[in-house]
């Protein structure tokens, strides 16, 4: 089944401009045209966004997601390199989430220095 760009923006949360903008740059070599040019997504390339999206919500760079998909398109020859960076991507989101833990644990502290606060009806002046 064929998806139109507004469609697919629907079903991804991805806005046509992102689409067309991935599109651009080289992200999308998988998708199809019309005869007259639009283009036409299958229900294949979901995953694809999917993978897309994740790269990117998790900091990697366009450049790089796209050599990412370079080397998907030039097949298993390239199946180390892939891995590679999927491992050091792990570690740069596990860095992250170390990072996050440290501000929740800081959240966390002040929910309950306040929460004692409210409970006394003061406190001392503290940040």
């Amino acid at each position: 089944m064929g998806y139109s760009i507004g469609t697919v923006a629907e079903k991804t949360g991805l806005t046509t401009h992102t689409l067309r903008y991935y599109d651009k740059v080289g992200l999308l070599p998988f998708i199809e045209r019309t005869p007259s040019g639009q283009r036409c997504f299958k229900d294949s390339d979901f995953e694809w966004f999917a993978v897309i999206s994740c790269l990117k919500n998790t900091g990697m760079s366009i450049k790089d997601i796209k050599t990412y998909i370079d080397w998907c398109m030039e097949g298993d020859s390239t199946l180390e390199k892939r891995l590679e960076m999927f491992r050091k991507q792990k570690e740069l989101v596990t860095a992250q989430m170390e990072e996050l833990q440290l501000h929740m644990d800081k959240i966390n502290h002040k929910i309950r220095y306040y929460e004692t606060a409210v409970a006394a009806s003061t406190q001392t002046v503290r940040p």
